[in-house]
């Protein structure tokens, strides 16, 4: 199996494999701080929740080279709120600053700049870690769902592209894969940014997956043919009540799941479920520029002076959802007390591991 590194920290540096090239050339680009690392974020250089949430980690902790003594908290926060500001619907960026946030509210205004440097590094590297163990545990636990028979359709990119490393709903197909099950795989093309067939196609290519790329209009097409066994998708946030915002499309095909009997299964890491929002109408979707729908690659492919609308992401309901599969278990779709148990199980992990969970117990 081919490991895809779309994050990479060495030496005090952070590159990224730059995403919108793909899957024509694969070519990193190097960041150095707060501002540069939003930058990327913005422009898509990286996607997906969970890896957004990493490097906005990383470029806050490179961003700490710079703070100034006696100014740390004033420093630290004027850095998180640029980089919370670069993209609003995906919880993990938030979730992410809030972890390092802990960590600079223990050392305290008066430590030295560059042990607060040191310190958020060392939790930045911690969530870089956490989430492929996350996501190996979560695709482990998603495998076992599947049918044993049939093939799967995904939408839009959640693998290793889309996190640390493995991948949430591609982390699933490809625990299943490696467990000796086979199958075929219908990725749709995701509109207008294409992140399944510039993305999703290329990581299942280089795993040896079967993978047949449908146009998003061809999803119902698919279902009503009964070769599809289950739909598999990711997550940028999932509400305490288990309405799931993901990609633009997510929701048409979780209607026609519904409409074909066919399971519909979300790929969530506690870091995306949010307890503090409601439901789906509480989530902010972002709205992107124009040009994703009126251009590709550059060129101009609708009329001038048309109006569009170009929402990045829509919410399934949870009444549409089958399952969501954590790397803490699987919680039935629209099982509040199931993603409350679940987050908690997860924050008791991380006490225990950073060796305070006896101490709040």
């Amino acid at each position: 199996m081919c490991d895809v590194e779309p994050i990479v920290w060495k030496a005090g540096r952070l590159e990224l494999l730059d995403q919108r090239k793909l899957p024509l050339k694969e070519a990193y680009i190097e960041l150095y701080g707060a501002r540069d690392t939003a930058r990327a974020i913005r422009a898509m250089v990286v996607r997906g929740a969970p890896a957004i949430g990493v490097t906005a980690a990383f470029g806050l902790a490179l961003e700490a080279g710079r703070f100034r003594r006696g100014h740390l908290s004033e420093d630290f926060e004027r850095a998180a709120a640029v980089l919370s500001a670069a993209r609003p619907t995906a919880v993990n960026l938030r979730w992410a600053l809030e972890r390092l946030r802990e960590t600079a509210a223990a050392l305290g205004d008066g430590a030295a700049p560059a042990r607060l440097a040191k310190a958020l590094r060392s939790q930045a590297l911690a969530l870089y870690r956490e989430d492929v163990a996350a996501n190996r545990a979560l695709g482990a636990a998603g495998a076992r769902l599947l049918p044993r028979r049939g093939d799967l359709l995904t939408h839009c990119n959640a693998g290793a592209l889309a996190t640390a490393g493995y991948g949430t709903a591609i982390g699933v197909i490809r625990s299943a894969w490696d467990s000796g099950r086979r199958f075929g795989v219908y990725a749709s093309e995701t509109r207008p940014f294409l992140q399944g067939a510039r993305l999703t196609a290329w990581e299942l290519v280089k795993l040896r997956i079967p993978v047949t790329l449908i146009t998003d209009g061809m999803a119902g097409a698919v279902l009503a043919s009964g070769k599809v066994a289950a739909v598999v998708v990711g997550t940028d946030r999932t509400a305490a009540n288990g309405d799931v915002a993901n990609k633009i499309g997510t929701y048409t095909i979780a209607v026609l799941a519904r409409r074909h009997g066919v399971p519909f299964y979300v790929a969530a890491p506690t870091s995306s479920i949010d307890l503090d929002c409601a439901s789906g109408a509480d989530i902010p979707i972002e709205e992107r520029d124009a040009a994703e729908v009126t251009h590709v690659r550059g060129r101009r492919v609708a009329a001038e002076g048309v109006r569009v609308f170009n929402p990045a992401f829509d919410v399934t309901p949870a009444e549409l959802v089958t399952a969501i599969v954590t790397e803490q278990g699987v919680v039935r779709g629209g099982d509040r007390k199931g993603l409350a148990r679940v987050v908690a199980a997860a924050q008791r992990q991380r006490l225990a591991s950073s060796g305070l969970w006896r101490s709040v117990r």
